[in-house]
C-alpha cells in the first residue's frame, strides 16, 4: 500500500525528485504539506485547500486527542471521512508538543502532562502514540520521540537519542495498521556524532519513511543547513526523507537542494491571519497604508483565486473591517504559492537546473542578491 519511487537526482546537487504511494494517492516530492492542527486548514476548506494544489496535509496527534479524541475520529470512519479530506494525511506523534509544555514530567517510558483544559493528568508514550494515531487512520505516522530545546548540552542530547530509540523500536512493535507508514525519527539536536548514530540506528530498524525532528527549536537557517548536511548521508536513499516544521521558503528551498523531500509548518496560515502574504518578490504586510489604493494582485505571478480576483487594496480593506474572508483569501495565496514553489523546484530538479532555480527565485524574493 505505500512505496516510494525515486524518480530522479539533479546532477547539479542532492535534490531529488520522487513519488510516494499510499492508500490515499499518490504524492509527488519534494512536497510541502500544509497544517491542519485541529483536522482542518484555518479559515480553508477542503476544496479550497484542494485548489491550491495540496496533495497532502498534516494533522495533530496531540490536539486531536484532547479534543475531539481519537475514539470519536475512529467512530466517524477515521480522520479522512471526518474532515471529509480523500487524499493523504501525515498525523505527527504529538512529541513535539508535549515536550513545549511548561509543565510535564518526562520518564523513561513516557510523558506526563496535564490537559489544557480540565487539568487532568495525562500520560503519552510510544504505545499511546501508537493507539491514538492508529485509531485517527493517516496514512503517514510518526513515531514518538523526545524533542528537545536549543540549545541543548551534548550529554543531554545523548541521552535524548537513546530515549527516542527505545520509543522508536516501542512504536514498531506497538503499530497495528498495515495501511499506514510509520516513519522514524532522527534526533540529536546540532551534534554531527549524535546525529549520524541516531540515524544508523533508525534505519537498522527499517522503517519505511525518515525524519530530522529537533530543527525548527530556534537553531536558524546556517545551523539547520549544517544539521541536514551531516544527517541526510546516513538516511537510506530508496526512502523519504520528512525535515519536520520547516517552515520559510528559504529553509525549504535549501533543504530541497541537500536532498530532502517533505515539508511542513503552519507559517503559510498563521501568517495570513496577520495579513502577511508572501510574494515572488517578497513579503507583504497588507495592513500597510502602501496597499490602501493599491489595485494590483497581491502578487501578479500569481495564478491563485485569490489574484485572480481580488486586489491588494480589496485585501487592505477587509483586514482593516476585520471580516474573516481576509484571512481565507490570504491562507488561500500563501498555501497555493508554497506549493507553486515546491512544483517549480520538481521541474527544474528534472531539468538538472535546480541550484540556478533556487538562487534565482531567492534572489527574486530578495533574500540574497542574484549570483
Amino acid at each position: 500500500m505505500f512505496s516510494f519511487e525515486l524518480l530522479h537526482n539533479d546532477r547539479s546537487c542532492r535534490a531529488r525528485r520522487g513519488r510516494l504511494h499510499t492508500p490515499h494517492g499518490a504524492i509527488e516530492t519534494p512536497i510541502f504539506m500544509p497544517v491542519g492542527t485541529h483536522g482542518a486548514l484555518k479559515a480553508m476548506t477542503p476544496a479550497q485547500v484542494e485548489e491550491t494544489g495540496a496533495q497532502i496535509i498534516l494533522s495533530n496527534t496531540y490536539h486531536l486527542h484532547l479534543k475531539p479524541g481519537e475514539s470519536l475520529v475512529k467512530k466517524a470512519g477515521g480522520l479522512h471521512r471526518f474532515m471529509n479530506w480523500d487524499k493523504p494525511i501525515l498525523t505527527d506523534s504529538g512529541g513535539f508538543q508535549v515536550f513545549s509544555l511548561p509543565k510535564k514530567k518526562i520518564t523513561e517510558s513516557g510523558v506526563f502532562f496535564r490537559h489544557e483544559h480540565t487539568g487532568e493528568e495525562i500520560f503519552l508514550g510510544p504505545k499511546e502514540a501508537m493507539q491514538i494515531e492508529n485509531d485517527l487512520g493517516a496514512d503517514i505516522i510518526m513515531a514518538f520521540d523526545e524533542c528537545i530545546p536549543y540549545p541543548s548540552s551534548h550529554d543531554y542530547a545523548k541521552k535524548s537519542i537513546h530515549k527516542t530509540l527505545r520509543w522508536a523500536n516501542s512504536c514498531l512493535e506497538a503499530h497495528g495498521r498495515s495501511d499506514q507508514a510509520l516513519f522514524g525519527i532522527v534526533q540529536g539536536s546540532v551534534y554531527e556524532d549524535l546525529r549520524r548514530e541516531c540515524a544508523e540506528q533508525l534505519t537498522a530498524m527499517d522503517f519505511p519513511g525518515y525524519a530530522i525532528g529537533g530543527v525548527s527549536v530556534g537553531e536558524g537557517l546556517e545551523l539547520l543547513k549544517q544539521v541536514v548536511d551531516y544527517t541526510e548521508p546516513f538516511l537510506p536513499s530508496n526512502k523519504p526523507r520528512y525535515l519536520m516544521g520547516v517552515g520559510l521558503p528559504e529553509d525549504i528551498l535549501e533543504s530541497i537542494e541537500r536532498g530532502m523531500d517533505m515539508f511542513d509548518c503552519v507559517i503559510p496560515t498563521r501568517y495570513a491571519r496577520s495579513a502577511t502574504a508572501f510574494t515572488s518578490r517578497g513579503k507583504l504586510r497588507l495592513t500597510n497604508r502602501n496597499y490602501r489604493r493599491d489595485f494590483f494582485p497581491v502578487d501578479p505571478a500569481c495564478d491563485c483565486y485569490c489574484c485572480r480576483n481580488f486586489t491588494r487594496a480589496y485585501l487592505h480593506h477587509l483586514f482593516n473591517a476585520n471580516e474573516i474572508l481576509s484571512a481565507t483569501l490570504m491562507a488561500i495565496h500563501n498555501v497555493h504559492f508554497y506549493l507553486n514553489m515546491v512544483k517549480q523546484a520538481r521541474e527544474a530538479i528534472e531539468q538538472n537546473c535546480y541550484i540556478d532555480f533556487k538562487n534565482d527565485f531567492l534572489g527574486e524574493y530578495g533574500f540574497f542578491e542574484k549570483k
